[in-house]
């Protein structure tokens, strides 16, 4: 006679099962990432991503392009500010467009030149590219640090002065900013410079990167807020306060540590926003100006003479359109990886 007992466990050692056949609920088990800390999942999912890890190149390549434009300047033996098509004849026509095809591309001058004024385009680019990334990443940054300690001291005290940053927030993100750009910035200028003397870049880097951290906290502490509204009646939190900790010690030990992807995914996004809006502020007038190389300021340009020479035009224009491309690509690869419920 059979006995059932060995049978039944014949019977279930014939069967093999994988561990990575899904379930019921067509979900991998959770023994794929059994011992492994969030970090390495994340990292993990990021790989497999081949969307994202293309943006990441590409942003690395526009990072490494902006650290190393000096080096970049020397080797190829040109500057973006010497006017060489003024300087040497048989460069620019009478009418100040570059003699030779597709806007004085050659060996000498890889992109072209600058119609009118005679610059070489590629050193403009590059020195652009540092111009704009620095002062996005400065206001992203400060941005991203302001957002996050207001928004999480709001949701965490309450009262008043939850209120008072509510009202704030909301006044700051219905305020039409491009307008509020267009008229302020004349008016810092003019309170610390006269009319007759020039303001030097740095100066105007600095008011850019004010203006921009003014507008771009509210967003992310809006977001930190309602998740710290949530997370301060969590089980862990009023463990923490019946132990005698202190609200400093709440926020860092116990809820700061759950922020942080937002925190992450938030500036992620951020920082190709205000990459445009720098450049379309220098496209105004009311950012970076001549002679300082900026991404908005050669799309500026570009525009006013595409119908006789649009090959100036181009470059930064493409240039930009990839850069924040690729870094929008990288924000959401960024945001599925530390999030996998998030579905693309």
């Amino acid at each position: 006679m059979t006995n059932p007992t060995k049978a039944s466990a014949e019977t279930e050692t014939e069967i093999p099962v994988s561990p990575a056949t899904p379930d019921a609920a067509g979900a991998a088990p959770a023994k794929a990432f059994q011992g492994l800390s969030p970090r390495t999942i994340a990292w993990r999912r990021f790989r497999r991503d081949r969307t994202g890890v293309i943006s990441a190149l590409i942003v690395l390549f526009f990072v490494l392009v902006a650290l190393a434009a000096p080096l970049i300047s020397a080797i190829y033996g040109k500057d973006p500010y010497t006017l060489y098509g003024q300087e040497r004849s048989g460069l620019l026509n009478d009418y100040g467009f570059p003699i030779a095809p597709n806007g004085g591309m050659s060996g000498e001058f890889w992109f072209g030149l600058e119609p009118s004024l005679g610059r070489d385009v590629f050193t403009q680019l590059v020195y652009g590219i540092r111009t704009s990334l620095l002062i996005a990443l400065a206001a992203t940054v400060l941005s991203t640090a302001i957002g996050a300690a207001i928004g999480v001291a709001a949701g965490y005290l309450g009262g008043k002065f939850d209120y008072l940053v509510g009202r704030t927030i909301d006044v700051l993100m219905s305020f039409p900013s491009t307008l509020f750009f267009i008229a302020f910035m004349p008016v810092v200028f003019a309170a610390f410079y006269r009319p007759d003397e020039s303001i030097p870049p740095w100066a105007r880097a600095f008011v850019l990167i004010v203006v921009l951290v003014v507008f771009g906290w509210a967003g992310l502490a809006r977001l930190l807020r309602g998740s710290v509204l949530s997370l301060r009646e969590r089980e862990f939190v009023e463990a923490a306060k019946v132990t005698g900790a202190s609200p400093m010690r709440i926020i860092f030990k116990e809820i700061m540590p759950n922020l942080g992807t937002p925190i992450l995914i938030q500036a992620t996004l951020s920082l190709p926003a205000l990459v445009t809006a720098e450049a379309a502020l220098s496209f105004l007038g009311v950012g970076i100006i001549e002679p300082t190389p900026d991404w908005g300021r050669m799309i500026q340009r570009g525009t006013e003479i595409y119908g006789d020479d649009i090959t100036y035009l181009i470059f930064p224009g493409v240039s930009m359109v990839i850069f924040v491309l690729a870094f929008n690509l990288l924000g959401d690869s960024v945001r599925d990886a530390l999030d996998p419920k998030t579905k693309r």
